[in-house]
């Protein structure tokens, strides 16, 4: 942190103890940076997976039942989230792996199911098409932005 004093407005010890306000306050602002970006890491998850569980293609390979319990899921974690808006990082971080947890079995299903999917259809990655033993005379291209 730089301090000057440019106009004379301020004495050297009024510059050292705002030096030394800034550097005594650094840890607590660095702390609170990082509950802050816990929480919002957590918000985030919740809402990008109600987000895909919204979508037509996720509804139809994990059913209505699956879906609904995975938004009860949901619903209460976000709940849970707006009742501890002064939570430790360490509470939001600790619920966010309990929550992916939870819901391991349930995505794993999902991504299992689509990877699978693509390679039926094919239009699978090169990756998935070595796996699956694809014997395709031309090459695959993939595009990367």
């Amino acid at each position: 942190i730089t301090i000057t004093n440019d106009k004379g407005r301020l004495s050297k010890e009024e510059i050292d103890k705002m030096v030394n306000d800034a550097e005594k306050y650094k840890n607590e602002d660095d702390a609170q940076k990082e509950r802050i970006a816990a929480k919002n890491g957590l918000e985030s998850y919740i809402f990008n997976l109600k987000s895909t569980l919204e979508q037509d293609q996720v509804k139809t390979k994990l059913g209505s039942e699956q879906v609904n319990e995975a938004r009860d899921k949901l619903n209460s974690a976000l709940s849970w989230l707006d009742k501890n808006q002064l939570g430790e990082k360490e509470e939001y971080e600790e619920k966010q792996k309990e929550l992916e947890r939870e819901l391991k079995r349930l995505m794993a299903k999902l991504y299992d199911s689509q990877s699978s999917g693509a390679g039926q259809n094919g239009d699978a990655s090169c990756g998935q098409q070595a796996r699956h033993g694809a014997q395709n005379q031309e090459p695959t291209i993939e595009e990367v932005d």
